[in-house]
């Protein structure tokens, strides 16, 4: 199985009494001129809250929707219910696939996630065939790697609790605390091996920084620009990773296993690549606005962007808009299929419900909900090489 990043916070999202833990690139759809009023978050485990600038349609447009699943939460609290189950029991009445559940506690922490910021040990891991719980990465300054955790190591468990088997997904819960509201300067006990040596570590979680944006530059002068999420700032981060390109050097937008990220990012990094225009159009209850790239992106450089079944929501708006305006050539798998909108609200005992408001669309008008983005060139995304069969397209594009 591929590693799952255990930098990102994880999303809960709960129906009825079933809690499902998914690694979360928070997304939300807010257009830095708040023509998006809303929250766009998906699925995908130790990164990326909530609408900031809500636009005068918000409230509005989501209004039939927050007053049903208010009144239900109201009713089940009445029933004895705690808020948080209050409002799970609504949203699953709902019906609604992506609609989610937040104790403010939770949201809180997702609103910190998209400033680039996470509660956590600082490491990566996956879990291996039989099970097994394997670190593959331990970042430099984090607690994991104060307390000498090194790549290879077996998280055996986490406060006790027997690990192995169990999804990666459920380990990031333990490892955050997530069922103690856990914070930074708490502590956790983490069962290790290595080879023959097993121990006990106990190490404080500490507030990190994510790592969204990370450059590689090629041989032949290209970059590999990999986007891990659409944190605040990455736009930028693209907008400069492009202008450091050797000019008439192309680029390659790893955006493999991206579950997304603030939308206002996703179309900053179209506007690195687009000279202005359409980058997707969306509705909220049927009110039909646009997003556009701003002027002045480099529309000459030669661009591939390489996409597999993890490429979500806010990944998949920019791939759609730079695929469907002829400005990269796309390879890869299919993408995920997420292109919902959704809005949250505050519900009686201040949990945070987020339902589905609207679709967002390409610019030709294509839909993502559900059949994702097809790639102009299908390769095996997770083989090793596809990163450089990527860079090798961009020769035959720059001629």
């Amino acid at each position: 199985m591929s590693g799952r990043d255990l930098f990102c916070p994880p999303r809960r999202v709960r129906h009825g009494a079933a809690l499902t833990l998914v690694f979360a690139s928070v997304l939300v759809a807010g257009a830095a001129t708040g023509s998006l009023p809303g929250a766009d978050r998906n699925a995908a485990g130790e990164t990326s809250g909530a609408a900031r600038t809500a636009g005068p349609a918000g409230p509005a447009a989501a209004a039939g929707a927050d007053r049903e699943v208010a009144r239900a939460a109201a009713e089940a609290m009445a029933d004895g219910k705690s808020p948080v189950e209050a409002a799970e029991r609504a949203v699953s009445r709902s019906g609604d696939r992506w609609g989610s559940v937040y104790s403010q506690g939770e949201y809180a922490e997702l609103e910190e996630a998209l400033d680039g910021r996470y509660t956590g040990v600082g490491l990566s891991a996956r879990r291996e065939r039989g099970g097994a719980i394997e670190v593959t990465k331990v970042r430099p300054g984090s607690p994991a790697a104060a307390a000498g955790v090194r790549a290879g190591d077996r998280l055996r468990s986490v406060d006790g609790e027997r690990v192995d088997g169990r999804p990666v997904t459920e380990v990031v819960s333990l490892l955050r605390g997530d069922a103690t509201d856990a914070a930074a300067g708490s502590t956790v006990r983490l069962g290790l091996a290595r080879g023959t040596r097993a121990w006990t570590e106990t190490v404080r979680r500490a507030s990190l920084s994510t790592q969204p944006v990370t450059v590689r530059r090629l041989a032949s002068g290209a970059s590999v620009v990999r986007i891990s999420s659409f944190t605040k700032g990455v736009g930028d981060r693209v907008r400069a990773a492009v202008r450091d390109t050797p000019s008439g050097a192309g680029v390659v937008l790893d955006l493999r296993g991206n579950s997304g990220g603030l939308v206002t990012e996703a179309v900053t990094a179209a506007s690195a690549f687009l000279d202005g225009g359409l980058v997707a159009t969306y509705d909220i209850d049927g009110d039909q606005r646009a997003l556009h790239a701003k002027d002045g992106g480099d529309t000459a450089r030669p661009l591939v962007a390489l996409v597999d079944g993890g490429t979500m929501s806010a990944a998949e708006l920019l791939t759609g808009a730079l695929q469907d305006r002829g400005r990269a050539v796309v390879v890869g798998s299919r993408t995920f299929g997420k292109g919902s909108v959704q809005m949250p609200s505050r519900l009686p005992g201040g949990s945070v419900a987020e339902l589905t408001v609207g679709h967002y669309r390409t610019p030709s008008g294509r839909g993502v909900d559900g059949t994702g983005i097809t790639p102009d060139l299908e390769i095996d995304p997770d083989r090793t090489g596809a990163v450089d069969r990527a860079a090798a397209l961009l020769s035959g594009l720059g001629r």
